[in-house]
């Protein structure tokens, strides 16, 4: 599994945000189209019905939010050495993006949750999204620039790649 701007890629598998389990909701981005996953809003948008994909509520990259990951770290491992999870309390619960699919039938906005703690850097933002309008260009753009990113991700070993990777990773899939 690897992320790569607002993409988590596992096993040829494209998600928007972090890849959901159980009933949590996710984004996940097929050949057959867009994939929403989770309690109360699973449902596939087929890609030749789909007019635009955007995504909203982006969490960027900054120093204060490093600081407050590291904080947030920092506390918890804390709280969990005095005080064990116990009955009543609750942990928090990751950040949440909007993903916009825009059909002619209206605008459905789903919920993915974030998968970089500390926020995205701008630049991957931006391609990502650049990446998202692409995919809604055409079916032979959007398989191969979703059969690029699927390879990609069946030949990555483990780890995210470095910013600078990334950013060329996606410049690439964009075209």
């Amino acid at each position: 599994m690897a992320m790569v701007g607002l993409f988590w890629i596992a096993e040829g598998d494209v998600y928007v945000g972090a890849k959901p389990s159980g009933l949590a909701p996710g984004v996940r981005l097929t050949p057959e189209g867009v994939e929403a996953l989770g309690d109360g809003q699973a449902r596939l948008y087929l890609w030749e019905d789909v007019e635009s994909l955007t995504v909203a509520d982006v969490p960027a990259k900054s120093l204060m939010r490093r600081v407050g990951t590291v904080t947030r770290l920092t506390l918890g491992t804390v709280k969990e050495l005095a005080m064990p999870v116990g009955p009543g309390m609750v942990e928090e619960a990751p950040a949440m993006m909007t993903v916009r699919v825009r059909t002619s039938a209206g605008e459905r906005e789903l919920s993915a949750y974030v998968a970089a703690s500390a926020g995205y850097p701008r630049t991957e933002v931006d391609l990502s999204r650049a990446l998202l309008a692409r995919l809604t260009e055409g079916a032979a753009t959007m398989s191969t620039t979703l059969a690029a990113m699927s390879e990609w991700g069946r030949g990555a070993e483990g780890a995210s790649p470095r910013g600078a990777e990334r950013e060329k990773l996606l410049r690439g899939w964009v075209g």
